[in-house]
């Protein structure tokens, strides 16, 4: 039997590097079935002049060409934020198969909160779902970014 190895840390550093660049401080890593880090990203959207550069869709396209697949069976991504329905379609269109994030995100969320993209029935890949992880960590993190802000 494995032993579970939480990779929030390691987003955490991504959501910082984000952070340093300007960007909302939000990380992910992909981790394949045998437990090594297949690709880490934190946001890029202003960088790229792309809103698609979510930290999630950024670590799923790495880890995707990497495997020479769209598909990432078995994979587990940890994010620290919530994904939004756009990452949450992202994530169930690799077949992510499970999700770990830190901070819940009541007003953008497409998981827990929002859209719930992966209770609508037309989802045709719900992975295994677990919150709460660093979430302290992550939610301190977005929050003095976005006082540092104002």
């Amino acid at each position: 039997m494995s032993r579970f190895t939480s990779h929030m840390a390691l987003a955490l550093d991504q959501a910082r590097a984000a952070a340093d660049r300007g960007e909302v401080p939000v990380g992910a890593v992909v981790v394949s079935p045998d437990g090594r880090v297949a690709a880490a990203a934190g946001n890029r959207t202003r960088e790229l002049s792309d809103p698609t550069a979510h930290a999630e869709i950024l670590a799923i396209r790495e880890a995707c060409r990497l495997a020479g697949s769209e598909r990432l069976p078995g994979h587990d991504l940890w994010v620290t934020l919530e994904p939004c329905p756009m990452c949450a379609a992202a994530i169930s269109a690799a077949r992510i198969g499970r999700l770990y994030y830190g901070a819940s995100d009541v007003r953008m969320g497409g998981v827990e909160h929002g859209a719930r993209v992966f209770d609508h029935p037309q989802c045709h890949h719900r992975p295994q779902v677990y919150d709460g992880l660093g979430a302290d960590q992550a939610r301190a993190l977005l929050r003095g970014f976005f006082q540092g802000r104002r």
